[in-house]
């Protein structure tokens, strides 16, 4: 499990040529901001950040940066990697206020997929439709993530959005905007390859059935002839 807390480094020297500069010295710019307090330029150490960032909870839990001898309760906000190389461009985070809401993106974990009745006896597999989800909630009530069980689906089963199991305290932002509730979460359906040769194996029946009927009917019209 990682650690919450991170040092930072206040900066001055601003623009694109001051964080080209610090990112050849292995530092990561980023800012802080919220709480009703300016924005504070920072940095923080590569290696440690991208070490941190490995770790699903870092990305969902509240976070501590110490900054010029004091602490600071914050959550990640946004976060810049580059195209194609294993390195962190830019980070953003958010002061949080114990009093205040905030809106996070948390990660859905899936419980139960093996053993529910779709897949281990229906020959079922799952789809995640979705992988995470926008809630709202105070700080103290920040899940890590939210547990999603698929202990009783059978095949053609699904969870809907209205259907998740909330912790205390916490809200889908979405539904609180009017959206929908009957969104699909996950469900469990048959493979599309045995549909598939299900289909094939029907079309093979019908043609073989075809091909009587038509080989029965050039029977009657030869013994038909024959009679004549």
């Amino acid at each position: 499990m990682p650690s919450f807390e991170l040092t930072a480094e206040s900066r001055t020297d601003v623009g694109k040529g001051a964080s080209r500069r610090l990112r050849r010295a292995g530092r990561v710019p980023g800012i802080l901001y919220g709480a009703d307090k300016d924005a504070a330029m920072v940095s923080f150490d590569h290696d440690d950040l991208i070490q941190r960032l490995e770790y699903e909870a870092f990305f969902s839990h509240i976070l501590t940066i110490n900054l010029d001898g004091s602490s600071t309760n914050v959550v990640l906000k946004d976060l810049q990697r580059h195209p194609y190389k294993h390195r962190i461009l830019h980070i953003d985070f958010q002061r949080i206020d114990e009093k205040e809401e905030l809106t996070m993106r948390v990660p859905l974990h899936f419980a139960n997929e093996e053993s529910c009745p779709g897949v281990k006896t229906g020959g079922g597999v799952i789809s995640h439709i979705m992988t995470d989800l926008e809630i709202a909630c105070l700080p103290k009530d920040l899940p890590e993530y939210i547990e999603v069980d698929l202990g009783a689906l059978e095949v053609g089963d699904a969870i809907h959005l209205g259907e998740l199991k909330l912790p205390a305290g916490v809200e889908i932002l979405s539904l609180r905007h009017g959206g929908d509730p009957d969104l699909p979460v996950v469900n469990v359906h048959l493979p599309h390859v045995e549909v598939e040769e299900e289909e094939e194996e029907g079309a093979e029946e019908l043609g073989a059935a075809a091909a009587e009927e038509e080989a029965g009917k050039a029977e009657e019209e030869e013994d038909q002839g024959k009679e004549e």
